[in-house]
């Protein structure tokens, strides 16, 4: 069975820029070490994009912390894990989840025949990672789908716990 890794947002901003967290920091060799296990074929990485104008959306109304914000350093994903993603599809996402990665991994699970497992991991767990898992669990109901709790990191430990348990609710595999 082919296992696709979707790497969520691992940016400047989100590790230790301005939405930064030390266990966002705390995560960063574990995520290097599990894109060194995949092809890099089989990596699909998201990357929060946002326009000046962040703060007139509202997503920055509900968060008025400018981040992300294309072409600035903070949203560069981290020049080690971005290192790493060489030869991976990278997509630019507006908003928590992306609809276009999800569509894009259902059709390679269309085509794989069913055979494709999807692992999630990255940041943050309680916004953009849980929102991707569930985008793909919602997409492709038969589908294995797990989130390595060790790889993710969330605004902070007790929403992290929450975001997990939300996956587990919705039969998302969390190890």
């Amino acid at each position: 069975m082919r296992k696709i890794l979707i790497v969520v947002d691992m940016q400047n901003d989100f590790i230790d820029g301005s939405l930064g967290t030390p266990e966002a920091a705390a995560i960063v060799e574990k995520v290097k070490e599990k894109i060194r296990a995949y092809d890099p074929g089989d990596i699909v990485a998201t990357m929060d994009t946002h326009s000046a104008d962040y703060l007139q959306t509202q997503e920055g109304r509900n968060l008025p912390v400018e981040h992300c914000i294309r072409g600035t350093a903070g949203w560069q994903i981290r020049e080690d894990i971005r290192e790493l993603l060489a030869g991976s599809r990278i997509i630019e996402k507006p908003t928590f989840g992306s609809v276009q990665m999800a569509e894009e991994m259902k059709e390679i699970f269309q085509q794989e025949k069913g055979e494709v497992a999807f692992e999630v991991i990255g940041l943050c767990t309680d916004i953009c990672v849980v929102s991707n898992a569930l985008l793909l669990k919602a997409m492709m109901p038969e589908a294995e789908i797990a989130v390595d709790a060790a790889c993710c990191a969330g605004v902070s430990p007790r929403l992290h716990e929450a975001a997990l348990d939300t996956m587990r609710s919705c039969q998302i595999n969390v190890v």
